[in-house]
């Protein structure tokens, strides 16, 4: 998820589209999340580990 935010990030900078910028940084942001919350040893979405 933080790689497909990152190529969306990338792809609204390139074409100056700001809806995939705004996306991008979504993405970004919720896979952070979720990679803190499985590096803590929570369970995510059922998951002891998220990759």
């Amino acid at each position: 998820m933080i790689i497909l935010g990152l190529i969306l990030l990338i792809i609204g900078l390139i074409a100056g589209i700001g809806i995939l910028w705004t996306i991008g940084i979504i993405l970004v942001a919720i896979g952070a999340v979720l990679w803190v919350l499985g590096a803590v040893g929570h369970a995510v979405g059922g998951r002891r580990h998220y990759w």
